[in-house]
């Protein structure tokens, strides 16, 4: 009697466990389908912050006459100078950062940025707020972006000498991705018309990049970046 009780109760055992387990299969699909909805959404939220970013870079571009060297180029030639330093950083959240890097210009009076002579000290003050501007309108996507493309907005006029802004950073203080930034940023204004001077050569522009080495610009980034200019598409005015 007390063996079929035993095997009675293996038996409402095995039964309860198999229930168990298609209630645990239940949940777990309804979970991983809930978090497919949720990775769908978050994707979807994501294309949908940086496509309204994107367009306030344009609108940055078109109102600001020496941002029009090109966006994408900024993204061309920083991708490629990343890759040529470290594979890993050319990450498609850098490029939103060289997409997006005076972004903050959005914030700075017409005045000032359409203003065809020097900047008075008061001016180039406000002016140079921008990074920070622009820090603090992308900041809510940090979950979407990643800190290097903050740090690229932020940092990108930072000087190897320690003499840029706005938080005076100095070489290896600076970071990688923005002293990257500077370099190709640099050179494409120096490969672009300008209204006081017609574009550099690929020489002159090069000169001009090691000249300033080690003052403006990481000297090491700079050497990297003299044997890649010569294999990147040319600049239109």
């Amino acid at each position: 009697m007390e063996s079929l009780d035993y095997v009675g109760e293996l038996e409402r055992t095995k039964s309860q466990l198999l229930v168990f387990a298609r209630e645990m299969s239940s949940v777990y699909q309804q979970q991983r389908k809930q978090a497919a909805n949720l990775d769908s959404f978050m994707e979807e939220l994501r294309t949908d912050y940086l496509s309204v970013i994107q367009t306030l870079a344009l609108v940055v571009e078109n109102k600001d006459e020496y941002t029009r060297y090109h966006l994408e180029r900024c993204r061309e030639y920083g991708t490629a100078l990343a890759s040529e330093i470290d594979p890993a950083l050319a990450t498609e959240e850098l490029q939103y950062g060289f997409l997006l890097h005076d972004i903050g210009k959005i914030g700075i009076p017409e005045a000032i940025l359409s203003k065809p002579g020097p900047l008075t000290t008061e001016e180039m003050r406000v002016m140079q707020m921008h990074p920070l501007i622009g820090e603090q309108m992308v900041k809510p996507m940090r979950k979407l972006l990643d800190d290097r493309t903050i740090d690229v907005i932020r940092n990108h006029h930072e000087r190897f000498d320690g003499t840029g802004y706005p938080d005076r950073l100095k070489a290896e203080g600076i970071p990688l991705v923005a002293r990257i930034f500077s370099v190709v940023a640099a050179s494409l204004k120096k490969k672009s018309d300008r209204s006081y001077r017609q574009a550099l050569s690929f020489d002159e522009a090069l000169s001009r990049l090691e000249a300033a080495a080690g003052s403006q610009f990481d000297p090491d980034v700079v050497d990297v970046f003299g044997g890649l200019m010569h294999r990147l598409p040319a600049v239109s005015s």
